[in-house]
């Protein structure tokens, strides 16, 4: 029987069983023969919880190898794995667990008290899992039952079609979605980008991402699989632990927040660097400054791409050619990318800005309980409306200019944000800036820059700098200045708190 993502994973590690496949900050080395009996155990577990196929496992717990490896053991088991933040509130994890159903949720042992009721009101059986530490302090309750579990499973068969994972989208405008990955979905990807970046067994991957989100757990996680390589398997981005072990290793994946937290510290130069075959940011834009000065202190030009929950990855830069700062690059293997009139849906030539749409298999199979919602999302073709706003230029590179919701429309003129942004950030003074757009009772809209400053800037000498740089209707009204610009977790820009924050700047609400 096959269990296509799993059994696609694991094809090269399972040949060399001895092959190292993380290294662990306590001390530990994992084989590849660990992630196989390791996920056999939890999959046993969770057969012994009730789990069917197609039953949800969420999960709200820290990164650890063990978080991993549960993963995959409820792949194995046929189930769907579904990762939630874990900074969600108790009344946040109400809804995903209301919403999902899901026959085990697993939390954090120290939050077990707290959410056991809202479990046990969904209709899951609650287990906790932690950091093992060490052989006499118990990691949780399902790492327990894990360690008592048996080394073998007969893992379920499960098809390219099947559900793998569900992840819900952020939910900033409204109620969150839960994306429906399938194996087919996830397993293609993986095998796209091992062969876009030259992943190899012989590649290290610092991984200092989350693993509840698509980036750290597919994009990573499942890369390095799939290629038979290994990685250092790191709670969280901490600078110092990036410079103690960048020499171990060969690659690194981030958001760009790590860039330029790595770009304030002297000891990101040429030499520390200089072992490293590859970079790669995504999450969020990384600014076209931030490539530059990366390259400036360490001749290495950091590769980025772009994808959503929904898509997986979609677009890279090309890793022999040039690595365009700006742009994501062209779309991947296998995949088809358009630019559309978000109106009328006509597809619009080179140069010209409308919404993304993508079609492959990485494309998601639709909303968890939602086929409405599902059934507008994608045109009749087959292409999915990301939602986010572009273009191509003439060499054939992508983009990003914005998502369709943060479009300014103001005096009948849309603005797009980005065009703007790059222009304020050229300024002296300007780290890095926003642009959103507030109620306006003439234009509907008025545009607000929201500045971050590294010395005292003054907001008319700012708004003068650009009267000559962009036309009327898209000058700020206004500046802000602020300390720093509100990120989630992955570092994107949450622009839905700067509107809110600034809805009465214009006097138009």
């Amino acid at each position: 029987m096959t269990n296509t993502l799993f059994d696609g994973l694991l094809s090269v590690g399972r040949n060399d069983p001895s092959r190292r496949f993380a290294v662990l900050p306590d001390g530990r080395d994992y084989s590849y023969g660990d992630v196989e009996t390791v996920s056999a155990r939890f999959a046993n577990v969770l057969v012994s919880l009730g789990l069917q196929p197609g039953d949800r496992v969420a999960v709200q717990a820290e990164k650890s190898i063990e978080a991993l490896m549960l993963y995959l053991g409820t792949v194995r088991a046929g189930g769907v794995f579904l990762p939630l933040n874990t900074a969600y509130t108790p009344a946040e994890i109400e809804y995903f667990l209301g919403d999902a159903k899901p026959r085990v949720f697993v939390c954090n042992p120290k939050k077990r008290d707290q959410l056991a009721p809202v479990a046990d009101k969904a209709g899951a059986a609650i287990e906790t899992l932690g950091v093992w530490r060490s052989p006499d302090e118990s990691a949780g309750s399902l790492s327990d039952k894990a360690l008592a579990a048996g080394e073998k499973f007969a893992s379920v068969e499960r098809g390219s079609e099947d559900l793998a994972a569900i992840l819900y989208t952020s939910g900033t405008t409204g109620r969150s979605k839960g994306a429906m990955l399938t194996h087919g979905n996830l397993l293609s990807n993986a095998e796209v980008l091992e062969k876009s970046w030259r992943f190899s067994a012989g590649d290290v991957l610092l991984h200092v991402l989350p693993i509840f989100h698509t980036h750290g757990l597919f994009v990573a996680s499942n890369t390095v699989m799939i290629a038979g390589a290994s990685m250092i398997f790191l709670p969280k981005f901490d600078a110092d632990e990036v410079f103690r072990y960048l020499p171990q290793a060969t690659s690194m994946m981030g958001v760009p927040t790590f860039y330029t937290r790595l770009l304030a510290d002297e000891r990101l130069n040429r030499e520390s660097t200089a072992h490293m075959r590859l970079f790669t940011s995504g999450s969020a834009p990384l600014l076209a400054e931030t490539h530059r000065a990366f390259e400036a202190a360490t001749g290495q030009r950091i590769l980025e791409r772009y994808g959503m929950t929904e898509t997986n990855m979609s677009t890279s830069n090309p890793y022999d050619d040039e690595r365009r700062a700006g742009t994501v690059g062209f779309a991947l293997e296998g995949t088809e990318l358009r630019i559309a009139d978000p109106e009328t849906a006509e597809i619009l030539p080179d140069g010209e800005i409308g919404v993304i749409e993508v079609k492959g298999p990485n494309v998601f199979s639709g909303y968890w309980q939602m086929p409405e919602k599902t059934a507008s999302e994608f045109r009749a073709d087959g292409f999915f409306i990301t939602g986010d706003l572009g273009f191509v230029d003439p060499d054939g590179y992508v983009t990003i200019v914005g998502r369709g919701k943060d479009l300014v429309i103001t005096g009948g003129y849309n603005v797009y944000p980005k065009e703007v942004e790059l222009v304020i950030d050229e300024l002296p003074g300007v780290v890095e800036s926003a642009v959103i757009g507030v109620p306006h009772k003439d234009f509907g809209e008025g545009v607000v820059g929201c500045v971050v400053a590294k010395e005292p800037l003054e907001e008319d000498a700012v708004i003068a700098a650009l009267k000559d740089k962009l036309a009327r209707f898209k000058q700020p009204k206004r500046i802000v200045f602020v300390d720093e610009l509100p990120r989630n977790t992955m570092g994107k820009v949450q622009k839905n708190v700067l509107r809110d924050a600034y809805k009465d700047l214009l006097g138009g609400a």
